[in-house]
């Protein structure tokens, strides 16, 4: 490490973006699956990161020799698809498959109120394409993983009390290529009724260029969602929000996340999230049953 720069080799996780309820342009690690389906949760990739600090903005680049598969749950895990994911056979564009060599570059920079990233990606998309086929007389979903090139930008915005928040992508691949963009606003009340708590109310439009597809939910949706902040020394914190279809009324999903520390070492954590849907064109009606809550329990050392 030298004043200008930094270089880092190993297992890392990076993240890229500014928005609460969509991650656009965050492509550099893969999803897991498992354990979140708000696509926040990711596996750690094999990466070299050099990055560049001037005055200007700093510089990251990576190069990611290993790919990981996103992870699915199986036919007794939850939340899933109808038809069970066939992780053990993904199909690759790349003659190299896993081993094929990625490459990212980030520039960003803060400009008065203004936060700026400017990012492109060329290598193994990270979200797969899910092709039916059968197996045994079975119905299963192959993943296959595109060569992929795109192209981001995200912004934030402080202006007081409020957030404004963006990003967009553009992304070609040989399958498909399409826009995306996820935008909207955080205002925050500063100690609501002369009260120890924050209040924030947020709200965010999502768009996706694709149609349907079973990844792809956020195709035409608002969220609107509240944010509590306790201010308290346990770090208390509670953000609970809806996402509306406004193509199909009657196509929705709610969430609800809390955290707060008990003591120097644990935390504990509860994440919920609720789908509602009658029309099997939508991709959120395969998880209309799959409503759940999980408390989870952290220990930091």
């Amino acid at each position: 490490m030298g004043e200008r720069w930094e270089l880092r080799t190993g297992l890392g996780k990076v993240f890229w973006g500014q928005t609460e309820s969509l991650h656009l342009v965050d492509v550099i690690n893969q999803t897991d699956a498992i354990e979140a389906i708000d696509g926040e949760d990711k596996l750690g990739q094999p990466m070299v990161n050099l990055s560049l600090i001037q005055d200007w903005g700093t510089t990251s680049l990576f190069i990611l020799p290993y790919f990981r598969e996103r992870t699915f749950a199986g036919p007794e895990g939850r939340p899933r698809f109808m038809l069970e994911v066939d992780t053990d056979n993904p199909i690759f564009e790349s003659s190299d498959e896993e081993k094929n060599v990625d490459w990212a570059a980030r520039w960003q920079h803060t400009l008065g109120r203004w936060e700026v990233g400017v990012s492109y990606f060329d290598g193994t998309s990270r979200e797969p394409i899910l092709v039916p086929e059968m197996s045994e007389e079975v119905a299963l979903l192959r993943p296959f993983y595109p060569q992929m090139q795109q192209a981001g930008v995200d912004v934030l915005a402080v202006m007081g009390a409020w957030l404004l928040k963006f990003e967009g992508i553009s992304r070609r691949t040989n399958v498909e290529n399409y826009n995306a963009l996820v935008g909207g606003f955080e205002y925050t009340k500063v100690g609501v009724f002369d009260s120890q708590f924050d209040l924030g109310w947020l709200v965010e439009y999502q768009y996706d260029g694709r149609d349907n597809t079973l990844l792809t939910p956020s195709q035409n949706d608002i969220m609107f969602g509240s944010r509590i902040v306790y201010n308290d020394i346990d770090g208390t914190e509670i953000l609970l929000g809806i996402v509306q279809d406004l193509d199909n009324t009657n196509s929705r999903s709610g969430f609800v996340e809390a955290s707060s520390r008990i003591n120097d070492n644990w935390k504990w954590r509860l994440d919920a999230w609720f789908f509602s849907s009658d029309s099997p064109e939508e991709p959120i009606y395969q998880y209309r049953r799959d409503d759940f809550v999980q408390l989870s329990m952290e220990f930091y050392f």
